[in-house]
């Protein structure tokens, strides 16, 4: 791969963790006192590792990296996320519908760890996808 550093190699383990369900690998990949922000608010990764496992096993979501840059500490990726509603996701029904929908996600990696991550995605468009909301 051109261009591949240190902090994109963090930033690929991680999405091939998220994508395949390895959540003792996405552990690794943080620092113990990282920083996760997203939709649903923000923790540490107590709080936000029940919320990937519930997107993974009710959504079977899964990212594409379709761009991604760098500049000193940070790494910003441009994502397609996919999925599927197989399972109840927090009160709403397993509809058997798919979504896609374009994410971004912001991670700083310091010593081979990431410490912190932003991710921002169109939740009312997955929502709709979804039949959760007209």
């Amino acid at each position: 791969m051109l261009n591949q550093t240190p902090a994109k190699t963090v930033v690929r383990a991680y999405v091939e963790a998220m994508n395949s369900g390895d959540f003792a690998a996405l552990t690794s990949l943080f620092a113990p006192d990282a920083v996760i922000h997203g939709v649903l608010g923000h923790g540490t990764l107590d709080f936000a590792l029940p919320i990937w496992r519930e997107l993974h096993e009710a959504l079977a979501m899964r990212l594409e990296i379709l761009d991604m840059a760098e500049e000193g500490d940070n790494v910003v990726v441009r994502f397609r996320e996919t999925g599927k509603a197989v399972a109840p996701f927090r009160g709403m029904p397993a509809t058997g519908k798919s979504f896609e929908l374009t994410a971004i996600e912001w991670f700083t990696v310091a010593d081979g760890r990431i410490t912190q991550r932003w991710g921002i995605r169109d939740s009312g468009h997955q929502a709709r996808q979804l039949g959760w909301s007209a």
